[in-house]
């Protein structure tokens, strides 16, 4: 089976083309670089993506986040949902863990520094 994909790893966003068999991958081509290959096995074995969003804080103020490291695509809304229920206690730095193992292996930072005061 082949299965195209545009790849996302930097600008050229050349067109990846991927073929399998039995779940297992047989080659990639028309990638221009490493990047492009691995993103179309990931791609192809086991999506990932960054959540970026934002979450609630104690006081009702609304922090930038985001995953440190890619999360399966079919467990996005698990940590939506976790990142709902979230109340996050001020201050917070940019890169402060605000929620410890959200997926596996992989940790909720602030992106945007926030003090009690700051709206």
């Amino acid at each position: 089976m082949k299965k195209t994909l545009t790849c996302i790893e930097c600008p050229v966003g050349c067109q990846v083309t991927v073929e399998t068999e039995d779940g297992k991958i047989l080659s990639v081509t028309g990638n221009a670089c490493p990047r492009g290959k691995v993103y179309a096995e990931n791609e192809v074995v086991c999506p990932r993506r960054i959540v970026t969003t934002t979450a609630r804080a104690e006081d009702g103020k609304m922090i930038p986040v985001k995953t440190n490291r890619a999360v399966k695509k079919d467990e996005i809304f698990a940590v939506m949902e976790r990142i709902k229920k979230l109340s996050i206690r001020l201050p917070v730095e940019v890169g402060d863990v605000v929620y410890k193992e959200i997926a596996e292996g992989c940790d909720l930072v602030a992106t945007r520094a926030f003090d009690k005061e700051k709206r």
